[in-house]
């Protein structure tokens, strides 16, 4: 039975990773965040009760910033595979608070290694870097011939957490030419969920959609309406790193759907999954939405009515205009397809935030309480 260790896994895609390996029979250690309320809503379906023997989830008090706990619970699990998928990954925070995105999202990946090799584990256990496509920064001159990134493209990160991530992607090659360690990188394009977090472009479009048709506000705010993302399911891409594990190489991957879309499709398709649609008028930071047309007699708005407004406070201080990723390698050489297209990803997040608005208001009104975020 394989053993693995997840750093981040109460995030989205580690609940997502956790998932899948217990479904393939591992035994699974979570590293989390010691905080004063409940912070694992997106693992509680998968949770066991510490005293029952034999269980397959196991969680562990860790923080990337400390190497010494680091090492104590890599010692302790043993494990066979790590997916290091902890870090602060808020482009837009990052330029806040870069001391601190450099010490968890540069250095962490540093002392994972480092544990490893101290313990004498190289041999044992394979190590997979959640990398990024902020790593590129959206530059024209990196792009390959289809117009696309890949493996072979060059480097411009163009904030903070870029840069931190760039000495993560850089430490694991380091680590796997010098110590002949199986360290992979994965460039993660864009990649949400119903369990992505509240304060990320997508999942404030998809509850904010779903709080205004329910009438519990009456309009939302947004920075750069025309960056363009490639956005898988976050689905499709923990599948694929654990395949990247599973390779008899060593090696670096993008993973990436190969579409772009704008920030303002994703806003039209969230409000057309509930049958409104809108015309976007003005441009720049005087861009609006308008209802144009209800079409679901369930959620009615009045037409004209403003439901979006560009902030120039959501700007980035340098922004990344486009990002668009080529998985050729991956799909040739390790067979993964991504199964989600934009269309499915959007309508479940919908779905999904529907019901939570609905539970919400209906507290809101005096209802059963619940402390469950997700159904």
């Amino acid at each position: 039975m394989k053993v693995a260790l997840i750093t981040g896994i109460t995030g989205q895609d580690g609940s997502y990773l956790a998932d899948l390996l217990l479904e393939k029979g591992y035994v699974v250690h979570g590293v989390k965040r010691r905080a004063s309320s409940f912070n694992t809503k997106r693992i509680d379906h998968i949770y066991e009760d510490p005293h029952v023997e034999n269980q397959r989830l196991k969680l562990h008090y860790g923080d990337l910033t400390d190497s010494m706990n680091l090492t104590k619970i890599i010692n302790d699990c043993q494990p066979d595979e790590i997916y290091n998928l902890a870090a602060m990954s808020h482009v837009k925070v990052s330029f806040d608070i870069p001391e601190y995105v450099g010490n968890v999202d540069a250095l962490g990946t540093l002392r994972i290694l480092e544990a490893v090799r101290l313990l004498g584990l190289e041999k044992k256990t394979r190590i997979y870097q959640a990398s990024t496509s902020e790593l590129y920064g959206g530059m024209l001159k990196n792009k390959n011939d289809k117009g696309f990134y890949d493996e072979n493209s060059s480097f411009h990160p163009r904030s903070p957490y870029g840069v931190a991530k760039i000495y993560g992607f850089w430490i694991i090659k380091n680590y796997r030419e010098a110590y002949d360690m199986f360290a992979c990188n994965g460039i993660l394009f864009n990649h949400e969920s119903p369990r992505r977090g509240e304060t990320f472009v997508t999942r404030k479009i998809t509850r904010a959609t779903s709080k205004i048709v329910l009438g519990l506000q009456t309009k939302f705010y947004l920075g750069n309406l025309d960056a363009k993302r490639d956005w898988g399911h976050a689905k499709d891409y923990v599948n694929m790193m654990w395949m990247i594990l599973q390779a008899d190489v060593a090696e670096d991957w993008v993973i990436a759907t190969g579409i772009t879309t704008t920030v303002r499709e994703f806003v039209k398709l969230s409000f057309l999954y509930v049958g409104i649609e809108l015309e976007f008028i003005g441009k720049g930071i005087n861009e609006k939405a308008i209802v144009s047309k209800c079409n679901n007699p369930k959620y009615k708005l009045k037409l004209g009515q403003e439901v979006l407004s560009v902030d120039p406070a959501y700007f980035r201080p340098s922004e990344v205009d486009v990002l668009i990723g080529d998985s050729s390698k991956a799909k040739n050489k390790l067979g993964w397809f991504p199964k989600y297209d934009l269309k499915s990803l959007v309508n479940e997040m919908m779905e999904s935030d529907l019901k939570l608005m609905n539970k919400y208001q209906y507290l809101k009104a005096g209802g059963y309480k619940t402390n469950s975020t997700y159904d």
